[in-house]
């Protein structure tokens, strides 16, 4: 049961930090109604973070963040991309193909541009994957909502996985997008599309797990989470029938160290088998690496 040192792990939520995150959350904040979320918080979760990371001015991002994936023997991670020419995480997916593979995240109320913009920016970067966070968009968009079907089908026609936020979010946002029970419907009617949750579940991660036996489509990443609250039915699920539908996923620097995962996941009770599968052969297989 020992996590093993030598797998090359593949990290599904990473980011290259900077020395400017003033407007980082600028997008959600007119969701905000409390004063607190509004004027106090450097993220709009941070009252769940005990230690949000401080990364310190560099003078070179992408080579720090590269330094600390060879730290903790991170071999590749899935960065956010966008057309700004001038995003520092473009320029790393495109100098260091070898260590950065590209994600975008989606806004439905765009329409058809939305899915132009994803096809482009497959064209340019090769995104494996479209990404969502449906409490945080403005207006939010539930998973239940049509608005959500060309995308579908621009990650179908491009073989690419959908990977939203599901559970109850960080930030006092509703939650009524997010609800697990929405991916239902989706993975019934559009089985064709690889599915992957984001952030958890909670608390429906047992209706999660079940969604996951019922259909081959649908996954599981753990971003956001310290390895020391990853749920336990899902811990259970990836020993038992699931091991193939559970996959690794930090959140450095949003909102914790790689220090405070790596110090926590040797603690985590996976099987010796499902380790290498954990840490980096599912990613492989959904995200065709």
């Amino acid at each position: 049961m020992a996590m093993p040192t030598d797998i090359g792990i593949i990290d599904l939520m990473l980011a290259v930090p900077n020395d400017d995150t003033s407007n980082y959350y600028d997008f959600i904040k007119p969701l905000l109604m409390d004063e607190q979320s509004r004027q106090m918080f450097k993220m709009p979760a941070q009252y769940m973070f005990k230690d949000v990371p401080k990364t310190g001015v560099q003078d070179d991002y992408i080579a720090y963040t590269l330094a600390k994936m060879d730290e903790f023997g991170i071999e590749k991670a899935m960065l956010g991309v966008d057309e700004n020419q001038y995003f520092t995480q473009n320029e790393a997916v495109l100098k260091h193909p070898d260590r950065f593979f590209a994600c975008y995240d989606c806004n439905p109320n765009n329409g058809m541009e939305e899915v132009r913009k994803i096809r482009r920016l497959k064209e340019l970067y090769d995104i494996k994957a479209v990404t969502a966070f449906p409490s945080g968009l403005c207006p939010q968009v539930s998973l239940s909502d049509k608005k959500w079907y060309p995308i579908f089908v621009a990650c179908i026609d491009l073989d690419i996985p959908f990977c939203p936020c599901v559970g109850v979010p960080g930030p006092r946002i509703p939650m009524e997008p997010q609800k697990v029970e929405h991916l239902d419907e989706i993975c019934w009617f559009f089985p064709d599309l690889r599915v992957v949750m984001r952030h958890g579940g909670e608390p429906w991660t047992e209706l999660a797990w079940k969604l996951m036996l019922k259909y081959p489509n649908l996954y599981y990443m753990t971003s956001a989470f310290a390895p020391k609250h990853y749920p336990a039915d899902i811990v259970k699920f990836a020993n038992t029938r699931g091991a193939d539908k559970v996959m690794y996923a930090g959140y450095f620097p949003m909102g914790l160290s790689l220090e405070r995962i790596f110090g926590d996941m040797p603690n985590v009770p996976f099987k010796e088998e499902v380790w290498p599968k954990f840490l980096r052969e599912n990613a492989k297989k959904v995200f065709k690496l």
